[in-house]
């Protein structure tokens, strides 16, 4: 009889329970293992190892148990996945279907303990993707729950939870100032309102001595007690909790801790930042009409999740093209590997991604007609035709529709975006009492791939866009090696084309791309920085089940 070799998959979704002696981990193990045993007598073995995900999430495949099942699926350890409910293996369809396509590779299959039904049927197949929709709807209903409740708890000023800021500590569902902690913030908040600079703030701040909060992780390691970076402080500065204040996204709230900065103080220094950014730098020429054409629109409108400011910043190739770009601040003068959170985004791009996703909002009918409170039919028409006049005036960059940003806030996977109510009324030709402020944000979320430090933002439903250059070089390289498989040597073919030996030798590896990988290219969905340039100058297998793994689109 052949054996069938068993593995056990558990997963809890928190962390709550599991220092206990026996937890949900042990009764799902427990439960598949006497099923394992139930099926003796066809051959079931259960093979050594755990695969536990213990306070992980099953909305991705990010785990390290379950990578190291699939780990040893692939090289083919494992016949038979068993777990007790098939949402501890994942709660997303499309997630499950990569898993199948793991099983399938490797021949092996999986069992649901407590649900029972056969895959091999078209019947079983639809049960499963039922079950897995249904699994899949419960996690967002939840997190839509969750959300809710944060926005609504932090509209009436609470705090809810995370790392504390220095300067307070918790005190229920609000904070208390922490003295002396609160004196460091004291302290940098006067220096930069005399200094005026956050370079010299931070010098006088190291020769004051002052430190970090140190924090005690719940893995044991201490952190903190170290000197402020260039990006603690500006956090710092720019944190409207020191005011009083709750921020949740593009809005801040009233809050019911005590501030440590009085508010209009607070104000004014966040006026005194906003000047400071946008100041030139000296000796440097406005006319210039170069400078002019590079100048970055979103300067001091566009944040990142955790508040930081992006600074416009810019570097130049070794052909002297200048490349523009939107760093968050903490990264232009601290350190990008103590930070990788920190925001590196095309300037180009980012400016022509806000500009579309704000034309395209404001010309959606039901904006249009809600735009202003008890608006007329005639007003709605003119509101219309003055849109549609600005969009057809305004280039990709155009400067009306910068002009109605207030701002922009990034967080992963999703834009949020803010409409100043006095620029709208005023392009609508409206009294701004009488705008409709609930529609001034709006959300849209986006892919994002990395090259290195530089991010690229995909909006949802934007078309793919090919390197034509790489798919070409695909083409040629698959014409050179028919050729040489007709008997054809390298200086004929050179002579040919008109190129190089050296260049057709290199080139001709692209032949070997598995077509899944063209595929890919074809549609432009490779992952980014896939070019003929980074194939030509990096070795990678000539197996195509490798490849696929090495170029899995992002």
């Amino acid at each position: 009889m052949k054996k069938i070799r068993c593995a056990i998959y558990t997963r809890k979704s928190s962390e709550d329970g599991l220092e206990q002696d026996f937890n949900s981990l042990d009764a799902q193990r427990e439960a598949c293992a006497a099923y394992i045993v139930s099926q003796k007598n066809e051959g079931w073995v259960l093979v050594p190892g755990a695969y536990d995900d213990g306070g992980l999430s099953g909305g991705t495949l990010e785990r390290p148990g379950l990578q190291h099942l699939l780990a040893d699926i692939r090289s083919g350890k494992v016949d038979q996945v068993i777990v007790y409910k098939i949402d501890r293996l994942t709660r997303s369809l499309a997630d499950f279907a990569k898993i199948v396509d793991v099983l399938d590779d490797a021949g092996a299959s999986f069992v649901s303990v407590t649900q029972s039904f056969n895959t091999a049927t078209s019947m079983g197949r639809l049960t499963l993707h039922m079950l897995l929709s249904f699994a899949q709807f419960e996690r967002e209903v939840t997190a839509e729950r969750i959300r809710d409740k944060i926005a609504a708890s932090k509209k009436k000023g609470l705090w809810m939870g995370g790392n504390v800021p220095l300067g307070y500590e918790p005190d229920g569902r609000t904070l208390k100032i922490s003295e002396p902690s609160a004196q460091v913030i004291r302290t940098i908040y006067d220096l930069y309102h005399q200094h005026g600079n956050i370079r010299i703030t931070k010098d006088k701040v190291d020769k004051l001595g002052l430190r970090t909060a140190v924090r005690t992780l719940s893995s044991g390691r201490i952190k903190g007690g170290t000197c402020f970076s260039f990006g603690h402080i500006y956090h710092i500065l720019t944190n409207p909790i020191y005011a009083g204040r709750i921020r949740h996204h593009a809005e801040v709230y009233p809050g019911q801790h005590e501030a440590i900065i009085e508010p209009d103080v607070w104000g004014q220094l966040q006026e005194q930042l906003k000047a400071g950014a946008v100041k030139p730098r000296a000796g440097k020429r406005q006319t210039d009409e170069r400078n002019k054409k590079q100048v970055s629109l979103l300067i001091g409108k566009v944040f990142d999740e955790t508040g930081d400011r992006l600074t416009p910043s810019h570097t130049k190739t070794a052909k002297g093209r200048r490349l523009r770009y939107y760093v968050s601040h903490r990264l232009i003068r601290g350190s990008e590997k103590k930070d990788p959170g920190g925001w590196r985004l095309p300037g180009p791009e980012l400016e022509a991604a806000v500009t579309k996703l704000t034309k395209a909002y404001l010309k959606r009918p039901e904006i249009v007609a809600n735009i202003m409170l008890d608006a007329t039919t005639e007003e709605l028409a003119m509101f219309s035709e003055r849109l549609s006049q600005s969009d057809q005036n305004s280039a990709v960059r155009g400067p009306d529709t910068y002009t109605l940003i207030d701002r922009v806030d990034i967080s992963p996977g999703k834009i949020t975006i803010a409409i100043c109510a006095t620029a709208i009324a005023e392009h609508l030709g409206a009294p701004s009492d009488r705008i409709n402020r609930d529609l001034l944000v709006f959300n849209s979320e986006f892919q994002h791939r990395k090259r290195g430090v530089e991010t690229k933002l995909i909006l949802a439903g934007s078309a793919a866009h090919r390197d034509e250059v790489l798919f070409k070089n695909i083409a040629r390289a698959n014409r050179y090696f028919a050729l040489v498989r007709s008997g054809h040597t390298y200086a004929e073919i050179s002579k040919v084309e008109g190129v190089s030996n050296d260049r057709i030798q290199k080139l001709i590896e692209l032949a070997f791309l598995a077509p899944e990988v063209i595929r890919d290219v074809y549609e432009g969905s490779q992952p980014l920085g896939l070019t003929t340039e980074w194939l030509l100058r990096h070795a990678f297998p000539t197996i195509w089940h490798d490849q696929r793994e090495m170029f899995r689109p992002l």
